[in-house]
């Protein structure tokens, strides 16, 4: 008996060697850093879509691994991009080419004491003028900006003494004002945390002489941010699974807004343990990129929705790189891409 087991011991290593590799496959490439996967589909529900979205578009998935990414960020002068990994306390930066690294780490959590929550990590991400990294930095419930040196600027913190929620995404104006959000979801039980010191969520403008103006209370979960190419318009997400929807604000000629309203109701993309709408970005024509459950939409400014980028998962945020044509997608534990046919506002 013993001398037929070590007979068929060679062909059960080979069976058992090769059942490893082939379980083992699918999350090698999980985890590949370029494994140039297409993915997803694009539904088309009017023409005008057409003249944004080619018709042979194709979304690639670049890295995978992570376990909830957010806050992307182009980088123009070193052509890279930038995402928060926020339970993972981390920025990383993708290259093309290189794959990706480590960029940051804590990136939103600086405290000695081990952190109770879930999301300690930064949030959105952007670039100032300079090229300098601001942070939405959960953990330490503050906007930072990270200097040439390493160390962080603390921009915004307190309102009226108190301290801020937790800083989700941002938006610079071209006149250096730096608009914000400032949900709960950052702290350990986000609304009902006892460290709350606001009883409410806000929406802010940094002015670029430090100076902070609550510019709404009215929002419940206020979530993603973005200009129109005039800055005469600024979209904002609310993802209260009471009214989950696509907002809009006229800006004032003082920084200020005024008029909100509805721009597009999101219930219909509304699901449970995530909630709606989150980040968006805006094209040099004006219409919207907004990230929800499941994909991301495709608004005209007239409101029109034209169709969407379906990822079928929980897809996060959105932004402009490379010449301003392609769009990344920061999409439950991976970062996407697709190459559009127009470009994000402020590219030539």
């Amino acid at each position: 008996m013993m001398q037929k087991i070590r007979k068929l011991f060679p062909i059960l290593s080979v069976v058992v060697a090769f059942v490893a590799i082939i379980d083992f496959l699918p999350r090698a490439i999980a985890r590949q850093e370029n494994p140039s996967l297409t993915f997803g589909k694009i539904v088309r529900l009017d023409p005008r879509l057409d003249h944004l979205v080619p018709r042979d578009a194709v979304m690639e998935k670049l890295a995978d691994g992570y376990a909830w990414v957010e806050g992307p960020a182009w980088n123009r002068n070193g052509g890279y991009l930038l995402f928060s990994d926020i339970p993972n306390n981390s920025v990383f930066k993708w290259q093309d080419g290189k794959g990706v690294s480590l960029f940051l780490k804590p990136s939103g959590y600086t405290g000695k004491a081990p952190f109770a929550g879930r999301e300690p990590g930064s949030n959105g991400l952007t670039f100032d003028a300079a090229g300098r990294l601001v942070l939405c930095e959960h953990g330490n419930r503050r906007i930072a900006r990270l200097e040439e040196d390493g160390t962080r600027t603390t921009l915004a913190d307190r309102y009226k003494g108190k301290r801020l929620n937790s800083p989700n995404d941002l938006a610079f104006k071209s006149n250096g004002d730096l608009y914000f959000t400032d949900p709960p979801f950052g702290l350990p039980q986000a609304f009902d945390d006892p460290h709350k010191e606001l009883d409410f969520s806000g929406v802010y403008r940094l002015a670029i002489n430090g100076e902070l103006t609550l510019l709404t209370r009215e929002i419940r979960a206020p979530n993603g941010i973005a200009f129109s190419p005039d800055e005469k318009t600024l979209y904002l997400t609310d993802v209260d699974p009471d009214r989950p929807a696509w907002r809009a604000y006229d800006v004032k000629e003082d920084g200020t807004i005024a008029n909100g309203r509805v721009f597009f109701d999101a219930k219909t993309w509304k699901k449970p343990n995530y909630g709606g709408p989150d980040g968006l970005t805006v094209d040099r024509e004006g219409n919207l990129f907004a990230a929800r459950p499941g994909g991301i939409n495709v608004f005209a400014p007239d409101g029109t929705l034209l169709g969407s980028i379906e990822t079928g998962i929980a897809t996060s945020n959105v932004t402009w790189g490379n010449d301003g044509s392609v769009l990344y997608i920061t999409a439950n534990t991976a970062i996407y891409r697709i190459r559009l046919r127009t470009k994000g506002a402020g590219f030539l």
